[in-house]
């Protein structure tokens, strides 16, 4: 139907007849010759109709936007004057000689170059797909996806599926259940993560595996989760932490060079998750963005002014200083807009200082607070961060993980409103996470999954000291977005047994959640520990996307809805009878 694609057609084919096939990109009659841009998934490619030849331009009068056409033509240099140098194709057109419309179109929508509503074009993903921009992001998932793929084939590792209808497992967030029809009352899960089948693959002796998989989690979305979204999963045996990072760590840099060619640093930066939290305030941080959070509780341990007295004695609880080079010349309003932005993360309001001249001591500095606060805390202060005249320091003072949340985004915010950010690329890796956190209730929780695995090999030593166990767990991060995470997993029965009774698992629990990874364990289960990156964000932060729904073909809604086909949707009676499942309430119309 076609001999070349409408990109390929370039100054080598001057003279020669081709055939093209694709849509009508753009129509344009200038004094009696029409031009089209006709479109493929590898370009534009501008067609001249002449009106000598009759026929054919009497049909090019009649064709629109995304008509589909087969062209052929003659290939000839552009006139002097109408040369693109901004396309492939821009020395060149087609002289078209005949003219087939495949089939017509309705009048679009949206046009392929208007900043439709994104409601709109998930509605008419179809035509949203056809966009130059959304062709560039999915081809670039598939280069990324190949050579991912190459260097796990080179590495040894073997690729693998594992099961989709699944056995339900606590994971961290709701499961999608699926009604089985041939066991009555009962259900099988969409997995979270292969994370159990991949443990029990090493424990058959494959040592190295990965696939590229769809994973299921029923949560509250956002710009970079989806109800199913792709992992690249990995799992190793005989691997300690390390290695497996510094494999990861050459994957990562060997796909960021053959598909954007860009040189990532060798090695990655390693912080642990303390530092993380001490100096950015997240677990996940930024580290093209300068700003710091520095401790300063130290100050005013001793003051009167009970906002920062109460929390800087407070164990639980931080003082933290967030000096913005040259910030002094935030307007109170911007400052205000900054403090209804932290209460948004639980702050209860945002001190500061202005240092408006910082050689002129206390009568140099501008701030509601000074008067609450002796002139030595204050200038310990200013001297541990670093102030300068035309600074300005934030403060946050309360709970730690209020602190945190509260100027980790103020500190996001801040880099990108105030064009902040150094360089374009900043991976790092982060460790040392707890294996425990507490939940609301006091009880413990599995930082990650219950499969992680401690850093001590004792399960007494576990036992006798929870809050303070280290898990061999790591995070790789890139740009403030976590791109992968992994660990080390539980190879001995006694250390699992250990980490279910923190967690409240009893011996029966565990039996009827995990009975199958248990018994496996008692068979010879080697030292094993693997990985999992989130494919939709890293290609969402190669292609310099805003939000993972613009690398996925036909992704959902923030409420977990699917504008193009109307899913979810009500099941039939008939559907719901052989499931065995009544609704309560009927479904609203």
């Amino acid at each position: 139907m076609r001999s070349h694609n409408c990109g390929h057609v370039n100054a080598g084919l001057i003279g020669q007849e081709v055939t093209v096939a694709g849509w009508v990109h753009r129509r344009r009659d200038h004094g009696g010759v029409i031009f089209v841009d006709l479109r493929d998934r590898e370009g534009l490619l501008q067609v001249v109709f002449d009106p000598d030849a009759e026929a054919i331009f009497a049909l090019a009068e009649r064709i629109r936007s995304e008509y589909v056409l087969t062209i052929t033509g003659t290939v000839r240099e552009r006139p002097e004057g109408t040369v693109n140098p901004d396309m492939p194709t821009g020395r060149v057109e087609l002289l078209a000689r005949e003219l087939t419309v495949l089939n017509e179109s309705k009048t679009p929508p949206f046009h392929h170059d208007e900043n439709a509503s994104e409601e709109l074009r998930l509605r008419y993903r179809y035509l949203d797909l056809r966009r130059e921009q959304m062709q560039r992001n999915l081809r670039l998932r598939h280069r990324v996806a190949r050579s991912m793929r190459g260097f796990l084939d080179e590495a040894g590792f073997i690729e693998m599926e594992t099961p989709i209808l699944s056995k339900t497992t606590p994971e961290g967030a709701r499961d999608y259940l699926v009604p089985s029809r041939t066991h009555p009352g009962e259900f099988f899960a969409l997995p979270q993560s292969p994370q159990l089948m991949k443990q029990l693959l090493m424990m058959s002796g494959f040592d190295r595996y990965y696939q590229i998989v769809k994973c299921f989690r029923d949560e509250d979305l956002r710009a970079d989760r989806q109800p199913e979204f792709t992992q690249v999963d990995i799992e190793t045996a005989f691997l300690d932490e390390f290695a497996i990072m510094d494999i990861m760590e050459s994957l990562i840099r060997e796909t960021f060079k053959r598909v954007i060619d860009v040189e990532l640093p060798n090695p990655f930066p390693r912080i642990t998750y303390g530092q993380a939290l001490a100096r950015y305030g997240r677990d996940a941080p930024d580290l093209r963005n300068p700003l710091e959070l520095v401790e300063v509780a130290d100050f005013f341990r001793d003051v009167e002014f009970k906002v920062f007295a109460g929390p800087a004695k407070d164990p639980d609880s931080r003082v933290a200083a967030l000096r913005v080079p040259q910030g002094g010349k935030l307007t109170r309003k911007e400052i205000d807009a900054y403090t209804a932005f932290v209460a948004r993360h639980g702050a209860k309001g945002l001190a500061y200082i202005k240092v408006n001249d910082l050689a002129a001591g206390a009568a140099g500095l501008q701030s509601p607070i000074l008067k609450f606060l002796p002139e030595a805390a204050v200038a310990g202060t200013l001297e541990r961060v670093g102030a300068q005249t035309g600074d300005l320091v934030f403060f946050g003072a309360d709970k730690s993980r209020v602190v945190n949340d509260s100027l980790g985004a103020l500190r996001d915010q801040l880099g990108r409103d105030l064009g902040l950010l150094e360089g374009r690329w900043r991976p790092v890796w982060v460790v040392e996470f707890p294996v425990f956190e507490k939940d609301a209730e006091g009880h413990w929780t599995s930082a990650h999954h219950p499969f992680t695995a401690p850093h001590t090999e004792s399960p007494e030593e576990l036992l006798a000291n929870p809050g303070r166990a280290l898990a061999r767990a790591y995070d790789m991060v890139l740009n403030g977005t976590e791109i992968g995470g992994g660990s080390v997993r539980i190879h001995r029965p006694q250390m699992q047994s250990a980490v279910f009774e923190l967690l409240g698992i009893s011996e029966e629990e565990a039996a009827t959640k995990f009975g199958f990874l248990l018994t496996a364990m008692e068979f010879g289960c080697p030292p094993h520990g693997g990985i999992a990156f989130g494919l939709d964000r890293l290609v969402m932060l190669m292609a310099g996307a805003e939000s993972i729904r613009d690398v996925i073909a036909f992704p959902k809604t923030q409420t977990a809805s699917d504008l193009l086909t109307g899913a979810p949707s009500a099941a039939s009676p008939e559907q719901l009878k052989e499931v065995g499942i009544r609704l309560r309430t009927p479904p609203a119309k």
